[in-house]
């Protein structure tokens, strides 16, 4: 299997290093307008560097890891070089298959990621056209898992999947910072804040995930009658 990487930022360099722990580096090969970051990465990994254009020469499948206005001019530099059995996985929000279609004739595959992938905690939603056989569709959720979860969902479902789990991260991250800020309020150092908080949510989010039950029934449990829990939620709502 050989794999390419156009674009190494934060969420190309996060599922290659996820990757490189799953098939051989030698596989992989990443390439990025900024050759820096991508020998950069290289050098870490143990991948390859090429252009683009090389990059993709007789590649299983191709990561698009770059913002969705330079998606056009990415596909465009590399559509000579492209095989035909090639799938193209692309990362760009927003940018739907019949659009990637329009810029090139290809097998696309559209995943959004999240960060948290970056740590191997990442939520990834995937759907394609269905010109990619399920061989190839298996093959691809068991590179992503690497680096998280992954769920198949229909297309029509990958705005609402940016706004909860693509966008979701920085949400978390507000809410943490806000619960510290009131720790530190309290007296605790802030690295101690910032530990009690993120734990606490960490530790939460795993009792849904886990034991299945409705976030309302665990509210419930922490929320003794008259207690402080209660008074703290009536003010949050």
């Amino acid at each position: 299997m050989k794999i390419a990487c156009i674009g190494c930022g934060v969420m190309g360099s996060a599922f290659m290093s996820a990757i490189a722990k799953k098939v051989n580096p030698s596989e992989i090969t990443v390439c990025d307008k900024f050759v820096e970051s991508a020998n950069a990465f290289a050098k870490k990994t143990g991948c390859n560097v090429a252009s683009n254009a090389d990059a993709v020469k007789n590649a299983k499948y191709v990561f698009l890891a770059v913002k969705p206005a330079f998606v056009k001019e990415a596909l465009e530099e590399i559509k000579d070089a492209l095989e035909k059995d090639t799938v193209i996985i692309s990362m760009a929000a927003g940018v739907s298959l019949s659009q990637l279609r329009e810029y090139l004739a290809a097998k696309y595959i559209r995943i959004m990621p999240n960060t948290p992938a970056k740590i191997c905690e990442g939520m990834t939603a995937l759907c394609c056209g269905e010109d990619v056989c399920q061989e190839r569709v298996c093959e691809v959720t068991s590179l992503l898992e690497a680096a998280g979860k992954v769920e198949k969902v229909d297309e029509k479902l990958m705005d609402c999947v940016t706004a909860v789990s693509g966008s979701g991260p920085a949400y978390a991250f507000m809410f943490i910072e806000a619960m510290a800020d009131a720790a530190v309020k309290g007296g605790m150092t802030r690295d101690m804040a910032y530990t009690f908080a993120a734990q606490s949510v960490l530790g939460s989010a795993k009792m849904v995930l886990e034991t299945g039950k409705h976030p309302a029934e665990l509210k419930d449990m922490v929320c003794s009658p008259g207690g402080t829990t209660i008074e703290a939620f009536r003010t949050l709502e």
